[in-house]
């Protein structure tokens, strides 16, 4: 058969559209089970122990779930990196993720003559209204196995006209050389970040007979290091505890492939297989790559101490210390499981609460007695602050727009609004500061009544808002919590008022310069605004953050 230009260009054509509708079919697929089971995802996590078989079936589970080693291996990156697990948990999570990803393969080595019932039933679903969130859950779950078998189908068509033509069977036959079949299976694989992409092509090149079974599965080999590069390139920009997530996942896959070449040059291992699964190619490589992944496991799980160390080897400490100007428990990959982005994110709210709340009482400590170093410390904080606030709030934004559970919806909400309270007690908190550093700079003296006064309104907001952030760390919510909310700030209120009245009595009595009085007030206004908007963080539990907000 003479390969014309026409027929070139037709199965190059008809290979992308089907490379692509099988890509499309995939993420469809898993975008609709992460969406079923992401409510079931914390708890998964909550269930990571020491126990690495318990961890190898976590990642088995959720592999299965999410339909992509890569995919999972990315998540624990994320994970990782936003200090929501330990590299020496996540090491038994991998192993347990490359099993997961067989099932993929055996799906696709199953022949489905009735696929595009699939698609159909998924089409008609995707557009008929439904109440039902389950349904509408699994609706694209259907629709896309539909989508990735058609994709299956019209790669396999794509490669039919090849096999009539004897330069390309000949190309193919002249890779005899194991090394070279284990690059061409690493290198397909990363250039498509999908091992089941690349796989699905393996499957449908050796379903036409253009490729023997003992080329297959060198290729199928190096096929399992080349899906690591999702991971890698997932991993750049993040700290080295993450980097080393991907390193554990590269060296895992580059150890097993080492293992089966040495094997299969040494041993008929294609011709075992062959003869256990006989006439079906297909199944065959789907055997090979359980073999792969099980029997790796199985050598390797006893040695994971051994992986880490190795990762931990070959990434080293960059020897600084952890910048605060970052997040530090929300990755952006955390955005593919939503439940666990929405917890992280209030993680992250209560960090910016801690440093607000810190940098309050060291202001009234730099107003009692004026320290350099704590006041360089406030201003490096309040640019921390104002960080957080920026960046929590764009995160917030994004998260809003994910598949959230009706609790999450109302914490997100709520997010928002305390965000802005706690920035805004940080600024409070520097401009105590400065009235601080205007009195030690002019030696101001205070009468000691004056200063009893402004430390007892400043216990009463410190215990306010000591008040507020238990609330929200603990979602405390209620009529009798709320009573003792709005009961406590009316006593601030109450006192500040008083305290005001008494400055201005002490200002007729002519005990009490302008200058003095000017701070006296300042900080007066500062500590009763911290106290409303510590009232407005404890509201925002109760109300899921439609509270009013102090100005």
């Amino acid at each position: 058969m003479e390969l014309t230009f026409d027929v070139i260009a037709k199965c190059i054509l008809e290979l992308a559209a089907g490379l692509g509708l099988f890509l499309f079919g995939m993420n469809t697929m898993s975008e609709g089970l992460e969406r079923v089971a992401g409510k079931q995802l914390k708890s998964l996590l909550g269930a990571v122990t020491k126990n690495r078989l318990m961890q190898v079936l976590l990642g088995f589970v959720i592999t299965v779930l999410m339909q992509s080693s890569s995919a999972t291996t990315v998540m624990l990156v994320g994970f990782v990196n936003a200090g929501i697990m330990e590299l020496a948990q996540a090491v038994g999570i991998i192993m347990g993720a490359n099993i997961g990803t067989t099932l993929t393969v055996v799906m696709m080595s199953v022949k489905l003559d009735f696929h595009f019932i699939f698609c159909f039933i998924g089409c008609i679903l995707l557009f008929l209204p439904s109440k039902h969130k389950t349904l509408r859950s699994i609706t694209p779950v259907i629709f896309g196995l539909g989508a990735l078998f058609i994709g299956m189908k019209f790669m396999s068509g794509a490669m039919e006209p090849l096999r009539e033509y004897e330069g390309f069977r000949n190309a193919l036959a002249s890779v005899q050389n194991p090394f070279v079949a284990v690059l061409i299976g690493a290198g397909i694989t990363a250039l498509l970040q999908s091992s089941a992409a690349s796989i699905a092509i393996l499957l449908s090149l050796a379903e036409l007979g253009l490729i023997g079974f003992d080329m297959c599965i060198f290729i199928l080999f190096g096929q399992n290091i080349g899906t690591c590069i999702t991971a890698v390139l997932a991993c750049m920009g993040t700290n080295a505890t993450a980097k080393r997530t991907a390193t554990v996942h590269l060296l895992f896959n580059c150890i097993g492939t080492v293992i089966f070449i040495i094997i299969a040059m040494i041993l008929p291992l294609a011709e075992w297989i062959e003869a256990a699964v006989p006439g079906n190619i297909s199944m065959q490589i789907s055997v090979t790559h359980i073999i792969f992944n099980l029997v790796t496991t199985c050598l390797l799980l006893p040695f994971a101490s051994q992986l880490e160390k190795m990762a931990c080897i070959l990434i080293r400490e960059d020897g600084a210390e952890s910048e605060a100007m970052k997040l530090m428990h929300f990755d952006e990959r955390l955005l593919k499981t939503p439940a666990v982005a929405a917890e992280q994110l209030f993680n992250e709210v209560q960090r910016m609460g801690d440093i607000a709340m810190a940098n309050f009482r060291k202001a009234m400590e730099c107003f009692n007695e004026w320290d350099e170093d704590k006041s360089a410390e406030l201003l490096r904080n309040e640019d921390v602050l104002d960080f957080l606030n920026k960046e929590i709030t764009t995160c917030l934004v994004d998260v809003k727009g994910l598949d959230l559970s009706d609790r999450d919806t109302r914490l997100v909400g709520s997010l928002f609004h305390v965000v802005n309270d706690m920035e805004r007690v940080g600024d409070h908190a520097q401009n105590i500061l400065e009235a601080a550093q205007l009195r030690h700079q002019e030696e101001i003296k205070f009468s000691t009544k004056a200063v009893q006064e402004l430390d007892d309104l400043s216990a009463m907001v410190s215990e306010q808002l000591d008040r507020a952030m238990r609330m929200f760390r603990d979602q405390i919510s209620g009529s009798d919590v709320r009573q003792t909310i709005e009961s406590a700030e009316e006593q601030i209120d109450n006192t500040t008022e008083a305290l005001r009245q008494h400055h201005v009595d002490r200002l007729k009595q002519h005990k009490c310069s302008a200058k003095n009085g000017m701070i006296y007030l300042d900080i007066l206004t500062n500590l009763e605004r911290i106290g409303d908007h510590a009232e407005n963080i404890a509201t925002s539990v109760d109300k899921g953050g439609a509270a009013h907000h102090a100005a």
